[in-house]
């Protein structure tokens, strides 16, 4: 029996711009994501068996587990029966925009293969990823990157420093399908926004990408499409951010469609100090996390079993 106790870290949007809704019923996203350092614990037991069977030990109760989906979409695809008990403890907010999910799915796909000394090329488990979720994908990666289309086409971006930042969570619940809603995007609005003539939303989106290495971040024009419907529909977490700009973020956002919002500081000592001003609990203090060590990450937790990781 193999036992490794894996990463499973959130994400930020720096940025995310809604485009047109797509034929196949998505909306055309263009996303900026970043890693950072906070975590749920994911410990995971592997052996062979006769018959796939999976347990599940997690602190909360999650309906749809995409841990065990992941599973069985790694084990179908490696043709191997397992005993797999996946022990998850949850430090990551739920519904908050910040990717556990999609984050313990991705540790999965990453670990199984390892474990059972199987290599599967990165593009064949991205291809299982983009089934699970649109953020799967990016987990496999780590660091900064560009998303497109659904978020899951995703080219790297020069690392980000790590900058410290502070994520606020809160009870609030945003329905990531009643913010598309609220958004109002529909394909006569949007084939105006991005017709060859007129395409605002990602002109100031490439402003952003083609920067991010070279400016400091409060001097570009970071946005999240979401943040002025769900805003409106819950002014707490405007506050939070306001809040946060108060206290000297810059920038402060929403990430995904809700409803964390987070700020980036100048320095760990303005970060803690912040983070001091919110409810117990609420506030989380982190750094960004780069691909090399995200990567190194990996590579520690997998130990011998790295050499069959699509890290190695």
């Amino acid at each position: 029996m193999a036992l490794v106790k894996v990463p499973s870290l959130a994400k930020l949007n720096l940025d995310l711009r809604v485009l047109h809704k797509r034929l196949d019923g998505y909306h055309e996203l263009r996303t900026i994501f970043q890693t950072i350092n906070l975590s749920d614990v994911l410990t995971i037991e592997f052996d062979f068996a006769r018959r796939t069977q999976f347990a599940l030990d997690s602190s909360v109760d999650i309906a749809d587990n995409l841990l065990i989906r992941a599973g069985k979409a790694v084990l179908d695809h490696l043709k191997i029966a397992a005993s797999v008990r996946f022990v998850l403890r949850k430090r990551i907010p739920m519904g908050a925009g910040l990717g556990g999910g999609s984050s313990n799915a991705a540790a999965v796909l990453i670990a199984l293969p390892a474990l059972a000394r199987r290599r599967v090329s990165l593009s064949e488990l991205v291809r299982l990823g983009e089934s699970l979720g649109s953020d799967v994908p990016f987990f496999l990666h780590g660091g900064t990157a560009l998303g497109a289309g659904r978020g899951t086409e995703l080219y790297p971006l020069p690392d980000q420093p790590e900058r410290p930042a502070v994520v606020v969570s809160s009870s609030i619940h945003v329905s990531t399908a009643e913010a598309y809603v609220a958004l109002k995007r529909n394909s006569h609005v949007t084939n105006a926004l991005t017709s060859d003539g007129d395409s605002p939303i990602l002109r100031e989106f490439q402003v952003v990408a083609w920067n991010l290495q070279s400016s400091s971040l409060q001097h570009l024009p970071l946005k999240n499409d979401f943040e002025e419907p769900v805003f409106g529909l819950h002014r707490e977490l405007a506050a939070s951010a306001r809040k946060l700009k108060r206290l000297g973020a810059r920038p402060a956002l929403m990430t995904g469609s809700g409803s964390a919002v987070f700020g980036v500081f100048p320095s760990v000592e303005a970060a803690r100090s912040a983070a001091g001003n919110f409810p117990e609990g609420s506030a989380y203090l982190t750094r960004f996390v780069s691909r090399r060590r995200y990567r190194a990450m990996w590579q520690r937790a997998l130990g011998p079993a790295a050499e069959a990781s699509c890290f190695s």
